[in-house]
Parts: structure tokens; sequence; C-alpha cells
């Protein structure tokens, strides 16, 4: 899909995301505050807007069948951008990071993300192109990924980053206060009864380390499963480049609330396991496995299009969603009751 749209395009379009990309950066360097509820929404509510708008262009300059690819893979990369979100939480909390300083924190943790995704989409698409068959390996990954994300507890994302915590406390020297965004500071200490000046390492590194584990770990979900909506390696890189541009606004959107979103996860799994089997669909179409058919195409096999994709994930997005909300209320209802009675 990738020749439907014209290079200048894209080489514009790049250029742009990434002009906005450094200002945000800026904004962020240049006044360190933590953002008001009106100031996150009115943030996220314009990158929204400017994904939509971009989606229109697409439509206008290529057709609708990428538009809609877009749309769908730019869904799919932010409901798994917000799950992205729940490990962020612990993380900031985990370590203690100061409010003010968890603007910059997040922005490296999306630099991070790109820098990151990037090199797997480069992969993956190279993979594609050479081996239909990784279509198998992507779709029985999200498959796996999507029983994983229904049924883990809300702490096993952090099991991979402590182990590797762990053993970075035991060899190196951290200090326990911040200074800054800087990975090093200098200390006083006693030796021998004197004092000395020692420059160590500040948590900061910690962190970081926890952010960059984090990405490499969703990475590993998203590109599988937007690769399942559209094979353009552009397309998968903006739809992820809009899906994170809002991700630090929306941290401090829903802050606590986040967690409160119980059945998103569900939500999640869902879109996951769905691009699963479409994937395993066509790889079973077009299938070159000598021990499948004997290497041949699998006739009858149905084709899950773009639309019915994008319908599925705006469905499980939107109830997981809901039915989060009718939770909270529930629960609110409950523990008011609960109080009352007690008086």
């Amino acid at each position: 899909m990738d020749g439907a749209l014209p290079f200048a395009f894209e080489v514009i379009s790049l250029s742009v995301l990434l002009v906005i990309l450094i200002v945000d950066l800026f904004l962020v360097v240049w006044r360190p505050h933590v953002p008001s509820m009106r100031e996150s929404a009115l943030w996220v509510t314009g990158y929204a807007l400017l994904a939509v708008i971009f989606g229109g262009l697409i439509f206008f300059i290529g057709d609708a069948q990428i538009s809609t690819e877009f749309f769908a893979g730019w869904l799919t990369e932010y409901s798994l951008s917000i799950d992205n979100l729940f490990v962020f939480v612990i993380i900031m909390a985990r370590f203690a990071v100061p409010p003010k300083m968890q603007q910059e924190v997040l922005m490296i943790g999306i630099i991070m993300a790109l820098v990151l995704r990037a090199i797997f989409i480069l992969l993956g698409a190279a993979l594609i192109a050479s081996f239909s068959w990784v279509f198998y390996i992507f779709g029985a990954f999200l498959i796996y990924t999507a029983i994983h994300q229904a049924v883990r507890s809300g702490q096993q994302e952090e099991e991979t980053e402590n182990k590797l915590i762990g053993w970075l406390r035991k060899r190196i020297s951290i200090t326990d206060t911040y200074n800054g965004i800087k990975l090093r500071t200098t200390v006083i200490v006693k030796e021998g009864g004197k004092s000395v000046t020692k420059r160590m390492l500040t948590p900061m590194l910690l962190v970081l380390i926890s952010l960059a584990v984090t990405d490499v770990i969703f990475a590993f979900d998203s590109i599988p499963a937007i690769f399942g909506i559209t094979t353009s390696p552009f397309i998968v890189f903006v739809a992820n480049v809009f899906a994170l541009m809002g991700l630090r606004q929306l941290y401090f959107l829903l802050g606590g609330l986040i967690k409160k979103l119980h059945y998103l996860t569900y939500g999640i799994a869902v879109i996951l396991a769905f691009i699963g089997v479409k994937l395993v669909l066509h790889a079973l179409h077009d299938n070159t496995l000598p021990f499948i058919n004997g290497g041949e195409h699998l006739d009858g096999i149905p084709e899950i299009s773009t639309e019915v994709s994008l319908i599925v994930i705006v469905a499980a997005i939107a109830v997981s969603a809901l039915a989060s909300v009718w939770k909270m209320r529930r629960d609110d209802r409950a523990e008011k009751e609960s109080a009352s009675t007690k008086k």
C-alpha cells in the first residue's frame, strides 16, 4: 500500500511530525511543570484532531483503503499505548519521581519508544518482504499475548525490570535522591572518619532503564499487531507517532484514574486476539510452508477486511471503557453506602 501515497507527501509528513516532537520536547525542557487537567485535555484533544486531519489527508491524497488502515492502526497503537501508561504509573510511583520531573522523564521514554519501534518496524517490514510465513509467527504471538493480557495480575509487568534493577543495585552505587534528570551527582560520604566527595549515579538511571525495558516489551506487542492491519512501513510508523505523541499529556489527564480502568485490559486482549487470528488466516490464504497443504495456498480461507478490523477495534475500546466507567461508579456507590452504614 506504500505506493498509494506520493513519496513527497511521506517526506513532508515525517518532517512536520519531527518538528512537532522537537517543539514538544523544547516546551517540556523550557517549562517543567505539572500540567493542569485543562491543559492536558487540550493537548490530548489537539493531537487526536491532528491524527484525524492526517487521516483525512491520506483519504484525499491516497485512497479510502489506506486511510482506513491508518485509522485502524492508530486506534490499535493508541489502545496499546494506554496500556503502556499502566506501567509508567507504576514506575513513577515505585521510584518516587518528583511530579515536576515526570514530564521530562515521560518525554524521554516516548522518544526511546519511537526509536525502538522504528527499528522493529524496519525489521518487521524486511521479514514480511522476505518471508510471508512470518505472519504465522506474528499471529501466534499476538494470540498468546492476548491470553496473557487477559489473565495477568496487575504486578506482572514489573517482573522483568525488577530483576534487572535488583541486579544493578547490587553492582553500582546509586544515591537515594534525584538531581533533576541528571544521571550522575556529587555527594559527600564518610570514609574512614573523613568526609569524601564522590560522584554517584542517581535513581534516574533506574527509571530510564525501566522505561526502556517497558518500551521493548510493548514494541514486541504493538508492531506485530499493526502489521496485521497494514504492511506499509510509513503507515505503521506514523500511526505509532500519533499514538505516542499525546501519551505524556494523557498520563497527567488520567492520573490515578488509569488504574481504575479495570476492563481496558480485556478490551486490548480482544484486539490482540482478533488481529492474531486475522494474521493466521492471512498466512493460510497465502501459505508457502511445505508441511501445510503441500506448500500451496489454502482456497476458501476468509480474509478479514480493514473495515471490519476498524469496527472490531473501536467496539472493543468503547465497550471496555464504558464497562470500566460503570464499574468505577458502582464501586463508588458501594463505598459511599458502606461509609454511611458505618456512621
